[in-house]
């Protein structure tokens, strides 16, 4: 059962931006179809689906942080060793972790302590501070994917650079048998 919570907390951006993709996707084409079909248009769903991209993006972001697929410039390092290399990285994703902590801290302070509490969706009603909770919560995540990483590649020695590689790997595997 441990496993299993573990597990489900380790993809927990992945299974949030699967259900916000399908969820806004629906009620996009529900709203086409509407439209469309039956001359009726929600005004709400419109508003509803941009807010959803924006969590979604914001979640796929730190997803990426996890699998270490954010784009980084890294030709520099073919000269150099691994050990360098990682050192190298390790003190960009310092830098990086800084700007997220320091941004969690405006991020939290806005919503909860600047915002006026009577800014509200345009259509919907909700209060945006609700909408906004999404900036201190995805650069948490975050900042923990990066350390997650950083400690699976320099601890471990696991390295996440390439999902895609290791997919394609178990696919010709897969194929062989």
């Amino acid at each position: 059962m441990g496993s299993k919570i573990y597990k489900f907390l380790d993809n927990i951006e992945s299974y949030i931006c699967r259900t916000l993709l399908a969820a806004f996707v629906v009620l996009l084409f529900a709203q086409i179809v509407s439209r469309e079909v039956f001359g009726y248009s929600f005004s709400w769903s419109e508003e509803l689906a941009t807010y959803m991209f924006v969590w979604f993006v914001f979640f796929g972001a730190s997803y990426a942080a996890k699998l270490y697929a954010h784009n980084r410039v890294t030709f520099q390092f073919k000269k150099l060793s691994k050990n360098t290399t990682n050192i190298i990285e390790g003190i960009a994703d310092l830098f990086w972790v800084a700007f997220n902590v320091y941004f969690v801290y405006l991020s939290f302070n806005f919503v909860f302590f600047k915002m006026n509490l009577f800014w509200k969706s345009q259509t919907l009603g909700i209060p945006m501070k609700y909408i906004y909770l999404i900036l201190p919560i995805a650069f948490t995540l975050m900042t923990i994917r990066i350390i997650q990483a950083n400690y699976l590649k320099l601890v471990k020695g696991i390295d996440v650079r390439d999902p895609e590689k290791a997919a394609v790997q178990e696919m010709i595997e897969e194929g062989k048998e």
